[in-house]
């Protein structure tokens, strides 16, 4: 045979063992093999190129590009494991082409992959690390979604990348210091996630970085940028961490646990990027206890990791098999001497027949004691007295089909809702008797200006009742001035105020009562207003809850059972601060919290609270002037307040303190400027 004969069989045979190898490689992928094989198959088909045939090496090349993104894509697809709305379903392991694949997008002009966006998908899952083998990638979108587990380091491999969305996710652990090795990226956003650790340094080798989002994490250690005078230099490149970054515009590191003081090339972003941390001499931080705690928690597992590291795992697993064996034998020796007994006890009396008796419940047994005495400083108002005042009971403002609320005007001139609990004489027993007057004192300990007070109750035997009565503000419900009416009488300044004002009594209710009280439903229609539109709250629906049927037949457990239940209902202040949330959004939007028409107020909303140039679009039309940057001020607050995760929350505290500094800063800074606004303000204050 010829040299060329030759040449030509080597050839093919090459060409038949790439083919090969490429075909194997995705059931490969998951072990790291497949780019082993799919990289000696590229140096294959270069040294025959080298040899003279060009042909087969560029078909290996052709088919290593297609296939190589496919294997990555599928190990993305098999880390998923809820996929709830079908965006994965057309990702066929038997498609050559990823680039018609739901989420995928390719280059129009060598098809390969290089976005991958998939957005507010519902997705469960890992983000698997072959996800670095797409080496074309420059989009890859996955906010919104419920990923887990750590980001792969993998994703310092993607050199091409220029936008990386992870936020509002799960993801846990540090951020990897490979993503210092994306040296095109442009936006970074992690924000919303389950970060700890420090911030990378590495981030200050992103010299194309414009926007970085770490908001909302749990992020310690120093912003990684130098304040220090003898490392301070006119020359940026002297300059490290995030100082490094002169194209720099955009940075949100709230809501983290920092710590240090703010760097000097940081100053001039918006305070609202920096609140929520454990800065030094910052008056935007998180509650020094929270500060405290985090440092303390970070000790501790320090600590145990010391304690784990010291202890040799086999050790440990010596222990557990020993308390397992342990437990196993006297959980076997008392079930066989309880099998004993009952035989023994079965054949001594196999000739005698034992009576049925009914068993004794427990309440036959336990006498509860109702003192009066607990309400003693609490005003008792006759029902005689409130059927005068309500009109004989028919002027009914409110019912539902365990309550009936009343208006009525007293002999001195004071109007108040008397709300009713129409509850069977044969449910109220003495369980319920003492927690509604446990439930009467909780009220009547409210002092604030803007909870209605409660003037009394009233408890008769004959004919049965039970009713509480408040003070009632005649100007109608924040709901009724929403939704109902033309709302022309609240303008911007006067809705500033009402946040305000509601976010200072839940800061009253939460933080400065001991113990911290929540309101039942905190709704717009729970808020009622003054003639000087003063909000004041009215907790209608603790007293619907209270007589809730099935809560009576709760009793049959515990005696503490219908307290324990209760307590954690009405407990439950990370409720109130979603709640908040929904009212600033109807303050900002003029839309009701749910419209049939129109859907829900907060999904709705998310769309454009994550821009915020789209902030605007939230304002209600009827309002002729806004302060935009009050409006950002709200806006964000409103982010924190409707967080899915209720741990992430803020406490009404430190909502109370963002609203006032920036709300007030920002209507000073207003009012200095335009004679309108003073008009304005001074009707919101009237």
């Amino acid at each position: 045979m010829g040299r060329s004969g030759m040449s030509t069989a080597r050839l093919l045979g090459v060409s038949f063992l790439c083919v090969l190898l490429v075909r194997n490689s995705e059931s490969a992928s998951d072990d790291g093999i497949a780019p082993l094989r799919c990289s000696v198959c590229c140096v294959l088909p270069s040294a025959i190129f080298l040899l003279g045939d060009k042909l087969i090496a560029a078909d290996c090349r052709v088919l290593l590009a297609l296939r190589l993104p496919v294997s990555a894509l599928l190990a993305f697809k098999r880390a998923i494991y809820e996929d709830p709305l079908s965006k994965l379903s057309d990702w066929n392991s038997k498609d050559k082409d990823p680039c018609a694949w739901s989420g995928v997008g390719c280059s129009p002009f060598n098809n390969r992959v290089v976005t991958l966006e998939l957005s507010n998908s519902s997705l469960q899952g890992f983000l698997a690390p072959q996800i670095g083998s797409l080496r074309s990638l420059q989009n890859l979108v996955l906010d919104h979604n419920t990923f887990m587990g750590s980001i792969p380091k993998d994703i310092g491999m993607l050199k091409n990348l220029i936008e990386l969305n992870l936020s509002s996710n799960q993801f846990a652990g540090p951020i990897p210091s490979e993503i210092g090795d994306l040296a095109k990226i442009t936006k970074i956003d992690l924000h919303a996630n389950r970060l700890d650790g420090t911030i990378p340094p590495e981030l200050g080798m992103l010299g194309s970085l414009l926007e970085l989002r770490l908001s909302n994490n749990s992020l310690t250690g120093i912003i990684p940028a130098s304040n220090d005078s003898d490392m301070e230099s006119a020359n940026s490149n002297d300059q490290i961490g995030l100082c490094q970054l002169s194209q720099l515009t955009n940075v949100d590191l709230s809501y983290n646990f920092l710590v240090g003081d703010i760097p000097t090339c940081l100053q001039q972003i918006q305070r609202s990027s920096l609140v929520g941390n454990c800065f030094q001499n910052n008056t935007s931080n998180r509650p020094l206890q929270q500060c405290e705690t985090n440092q303390d928690r970070g000790k501790d597992n320090g600590t145990d990791e010391n304690v784990q590291k010291g202890l040799p795992e086999p050790l440990w697993l010596f222990i557990l098999e020993v308390i397992a064996a342990v437990s196993l034998l006297c959980l076997l020796t008392l079930c066989t001497m309880t099998g004993l007994r009952r035989c023994r006890a079965r054949s001594s009396g196999s000739g005698t027949s034992v009576p049925w008796t009914r068993a004794v419940s427990w309440k036959e047994n336990t006498v509860i004691s109702i003192d009066d005495d607990l309400l003693v400083n609490v005003p008792k108002l006759s029902r005689q007295e409130l059927a005068e005042a309500c009109e004989d009971f028919s002027n009914i403002i409110g019912s539902s089909q365990e309550t009936v609320v009343y208006k009525g005007t007293l002999k001195d001139g004071r109007e108040i809702a008397v709300v009713s609990l129409t509850v069977p004489v044969h449910y109220w027993n003495d369980y319920v008797e003492l927690y509604f007057q446990k439930e009467v004192i909780e009220m009547s300990r409210l002092s604030h200006e803007n909870v209605a007070k409660m003037l009394g109750y009233c408890k008769e035997s004959d004919p049965f009742s039970r009713m509480l009565v408040f003070q009632y503000p005649p100007n109608g419900t924040l709901y009724e001035h929403l939704h109902d009416g033309d709302g022309w009488q609240l303008s911007w300044p006067r809705r500033m105020k009402l946040a305000l004002a509601i976010s200072r009594v839940l800061r009253y209710l939460h933080t400065e009562l001991q113990p911290p009280f929540a309101v039942a439903a905190l709704t717009s229609s729970s808020v009622y207003l003054t003639e000087d539109f003063s909000p004041k709250i009215i907790d209608f629906e603790r007293w619907r809850y209270l007589a809730t049927k099935p809560g009576f037949d709760s009793l049959n457990g515990s005696a503490n059972s219908i307290t324990d239940s209760r307590h954690k209902l009405f407990m439950d202040v990370q409720a109130n601060t979603y709640a908040f949330g929904v009212i600033l959004l109807e303050l900002i939007s003029g839309r009701a919290s749910v419209s049939k028409d129109k859907g829900g107020l907060v999904d709705w909303a998310r769309k454009h609270l994550e821009q915020p140039e789209e902030f605007s679009k939230l304002v209600d039309p009827r309002l002729q002037s806004v302060n935009q940057e009050s409006l950002g001020i709200v806006c964000n607050v409103v982010n924190l307040c409707i967080d899915p995760e209720p741990s992430r929350r803020p406490s009404m505290s430190m909502i109370a303190a963002i609203l006032e500094e920036g709300i007030e800063a920002s209507a000073a800074t207003l009012l200095k400027n335009s004679s309108l606004a003073w008009a304005e303000a001074e009707l919101a204050i009237s």
